[in-house]
């Protein structure tokens, strides 16, 4: 092999070590580089309301167009307190409002339901970072109650009662059917508590 050959063998034997150099550390690099959380795209459906009118309930209230009401007979492991125990779904999110209704028959029936529905929030104490506690009242329809807003990873991040004290009393619980993070969650849940909120600004009790 003559000078020339030498000498362009050597060059050509250089370039490819550097190629790779640059190629190992573009590598590394993006080993390096934490990805980004990719989170699923949320198709919302368009804000618009009609009147809950199931017959087998003494109240109505302004239900989101895109729900789907289930009539329910348990809650968990408790049985239906009445006819009036329902779902309102919104599948196209997988949210669930568990909704149920409780005729009061006295002072004492009146405390132990406000005191269950505090006992159903405050099991979420262990993973919750927050609760905030929203009092409403319009006492022009006679409808009281509590908002509920569980802050953190709680499985339900949104409860309520409302009642007249005398005797009705309607509990609330946004549940969601998926493993999603909290985080990717938060605009669904968001758009969720609008549609509580107008539930209990609009209720009024029919019997």
């Amino acid at each position: 092999m003559n000078y020339n050959s030498l000498n362009h063998f050597l060059r050509l034997l250089l370039l490819l070590v550097l190629c790779c150099t640059i190629g190992l550390t573009a590598c590394e690099d993006d080993l390096a580089v934490p990805k980004p959380h990719a989170y699923p795209r949320v198709v919302y459906p368009t804000k618009a309301y009609k009147p809950f009118g199931a017959n087998y309930c003494g109240f109505t209230f302004d239900q989101p167009v895109y729900s789907i009401v289930e009539k329910d007979s348990t809650f968990f492991d408790q049985k239906a307190g009445s006819d009036c125990w329902f779902n309102l779904t919104v599948p196209s999110l997988n949210a669930t409002i568990h909704c149920s209704y409780f005729p009061i028959n006295s002072k004492t029936h009146f405390d132990g339901l406000v005191k269950d529905a505090f006992e159903m929030v405050n099991k979420h104490n262990v993973k919750a970072s927050f609760i905030e506690e929203i009092q409403f009242q319009k006492a022009d329809h006679k409808v009281y109650g509590m908002i509920y807003n569980i802050e953190g990873p709680a499985a339900s991040p949104y409860q309520f009662y409302a009642t007249d004290s005398v005797r009705h009393f309607l509990r609330g619980s946004l549940y969601f059917r998926t493993q999603s993070r909290p985080d990717s969650l938060a605009p669904v849940i968001a758009f969720m508590k609008k549609d509580i909120n107008r539930l209990v600004e609009t209720l009024q009790w029919t019997k």
